[in-house]
């Protein structure tokens, strides 16, 4: 059990001797009582409290602990997403793309495109074919007849019943756009000065996507709207055509204006037909994202640094030390990532085998300098090098992204420590659980010996007031004799 501090063990006999000095001492009064809750939890308190001190201070320290480690693994992680970003070799691969008349085509890349040059002309653009019917004259109510439509478009088709409950234009229509099946074909009404037409619109671009109309059936007033090889009732105000390019002189054809099966990794945009005008299209590495990776690397790491150094400072003028100043876990993991940034990359060939060759370099404090006109000039020279630089089986963004892993995982270092104080928290709770009942125990007990004292003061008390009254009579009674 935990010694009670002298003061309050002064304190606490003061009290109790003051309480009972009124019932034992000269100045007694009778009747008079000891406050035994008073007494009780005066007691019980300076019992616990060097014990709960204790435990609330372990408590304390484990939170901040906790909470110092969280703020590290968020800077870990996004440190480690900044260079997860450059541990692909595909980051080094993305290209861009120049035209020199976007109005007539543009162009995309993804990750399998080479860079080059390509001359490319529009011949012609895609088209989705549009049919239109002859005019009726009482619009869109107009009754046209009954029967079935089979509306083909490329190799599919369905079938359309018309009756009597929308034999008009505008049913026709709406029954056309809700056919089960569809493959399509958009009907809408178009209505002008000699009357109303059923367009029908192929949803899908190029010559697979023509479309056929023919009606069967009913009392053959859907005949007006056969589109076919032997009947031809309505107008094809647009044909399906697909798209034609020259790309170097060479033909090419697609059922898109988004050919993105001429050039491997490379999609050609075409935005209006020009035949005869030659577009330069370039594709080009893209430069400026490789160096926007490496600059939010940069940053993520100084930012990680800064963190680390807050958690390992110390306020000589405040005497403050940092939450961590001193830790063994945080003094490795920093270790471990100044190694990985500055050990040369063996598996990257001649003069560029190390940050600093690149333009990044390390400063006084620990914190990382970018220099982008020196990693322009690098790629410029040598491309492959920043990549074997940042990527490679021992490239220092997948040393980085290995090491932070193994840190943050459930048996690394933070999170073996995580662990370790989440124990020790419920530990506390276990002890403090047990405080509590040890407590309530002995309150009990101390409320149990000085309710018997009590009896016992007033038994007492009891007697010395009789004693008084028969000494006080026999002086009286000798007096008088």
């Amino acid at each position: 059990m935990a010694t009670v501090t002298d003061s309050t063990s002064s304190a606490l006999s003061s009290s109790i001797l003051s309480s009972l000095g009124s019932l034992s001492g000269s100045n007694s009064t009778v009747g008079a009582k000891i406050d035994v809750n008073a007494l009780v939890t005066q007691l019980v308190a300076a019992d616990r409290q060097p014990r709960q001190s204790i435990l609330d201070t372990q408590k304390t320290n484990d939170n901040a602990e906790i909470s110092a480690l969280g703020a590290l693994q968020g800077a870990l992680s996004t440190f480690q997403t900044a260079a997860q970003a450059l541990a692909s070799p595909a980051a080094f691969n993305s290209n861009t793309t120049t035209t020199s008349k976007s109005d007539v085509v543009t162009a995309t890349t993804d990750t399998t495109a080479g860079t080059g040059t390509y001359t490319v002309q529009v011949l012609a653009l895609a088209q989705a074919e549009q049919l239109a019917s002859g005019a009726l004259s009482g619009g869109s109510s107009s009754t046209v007849g009954t029967g079935t439509l089979t509306i083909g478009q490329g190799s599919g088709s369905f079938t359309v019943n018309i009756d009597s409950t929308d034999n008009t234009l505008q049913g026709i229509a709406n029954a056309i756009n809700s056919a089960t099946g569809n493959t399509g074909v958009q009907a809408t009404i178009l209505n002008e000065q000699s009357g109303a037409h059923l367009l029908l619109t192929a949803s899908k671009t190029g010559a697979a996507s023509a479309i056929t109309v023919t009606a069967s059936g009913g009392d053959g007033g859907l005949s007006q709207l056969d589109y076919n090889a032997s009947s031809k009732s309505m107008s094809e105000l647009q044909v399906a055509q697909d798209s034609h390019i020259l790309i170097g002189g060479f033909d090419h054809y697609a059922a898109t204006n988004a050919v993105s099966d001429a050039v491997t990794g490379v999609t050609f945009n075409l935005q209006s037909a020009s035949p005869g005008t030659n577009v330069t299209v370039s594709v080009v590495p893209d430069n400026a994202n490789i160096s926007n990776l490496v600059s939010a690397f940069v940053s993520a790491y100084n930012t990680l640094e800064g963190t680390i150094s807050q958690l390992d400072s110390y306020n000589s003028s405040t005497k403050t030390a940092g939450l961590l100043l001193g830790d063994a876990t945080l003094r490795g993991i920093e270790t471990q990532l100044r190694q990985d940034l500055g050990t040369a990359v063996t598996t990257a060939s001649g003069s560029y085998n190390s940050l600093s060759s690149i333009g990044v370099t390390k400063l006084a404090d620990g914190t990382l300098a970018f220099d982008p006109n020196k990693l322009g000039t690098t790629i410029a020279q040598s491309p492959d090098s920043v990549a074997q630089i940042f990527a490679s089986g021992d490239g220092v963004a997948t040393r980085l992204n290995r090491d932070i892993s193994n840190a943050l995982g459930t048996s690394g270092a933070i999170g073996t420590r995580l662990t370790q104080l989440n124990q020790d928290l419920s530990d506390i709770a276990n002890k403090s659980s047990n405080l509590d009942e040890q407590m309530a125990s002995l309150q009990a007990n101390y409320t149990a010996q000085f309710t018997s004292l009590e009896t016992l003061l007033a038994q007492l008390q009891t007697t010395s007031n009789y004693l008084t009254q028969q000494f006080a009579m026999m002086q009286k009674n000798n007096s008088s004799g």
